[in-house]
């Protein structure tokens, strides 16, 4: 798979009926290797290990309900109090952009969660905006934050 520019971590990975799973140490399962999955470690890695997101407060692969239709949210990091959305995580293939259609679609997640930050990777590229409801407006951020200065 492709390397990024995150810091490096100890994959583990297992064969799966001719198929490459990778850990997830969020889920504590092996789920398929895809390109986006790859994405995902090494970004959630990145938050816990070196940005120092509580991995009991962040989830992979989170559920939502829109009307009639279900979508999933990549990953979500709740706050201690209240359990209610922190931040949420779009993840993209490495060859695939970051393009306003991929803004609208964490934006449509949003719309549901309405967490106070939102993050995009592609594992080459990320973007990070802090949302904010009392002058409906959100501001991007130089970079990821650490867990210690989110507002």
């Amino acid at each position: 798979m492709i390397s990024f520019p995150l810091p490096p971590y100890e994959i583990k990975t297992t064969q799966r009926n001719g198929h490459t799973a990778i850990f997830d140490f969020l889920r504590r399962r092996y789920v398929a290797l895809t390109p986006e999955e790859w994405v995902r470690q090494h970004f959630t890695h990145y938050l816990v290990d070196h940005l120092h997101y509580p991995a009991a407060l962040l989830a992979n692969e989170v559920s939502l309900r829109a009307g009639r239709n279900f979508r999933r949210c990549d990953t979500v990091l709740y706050r201690r109090e209240g359990g209610t959305p922190r931040l949420i995580v779009e993840y993209k293939a490495p060859t695939i952009p970051i393009t306003q259609e991929v803004i609208s679609q964490i934006a449509g997640y949003n719309s549901l969660l309405r967490a106070d930050y939102l993050m995009i990777s592609n594992g080459h590229t990320h973007f990070c905006c802090h949302m904010d409801y009392e002058r409906l407006a959100s501001s991007s951020l130089p970079e990821i934050p650490d867990y210690k200065d989110l507002a």
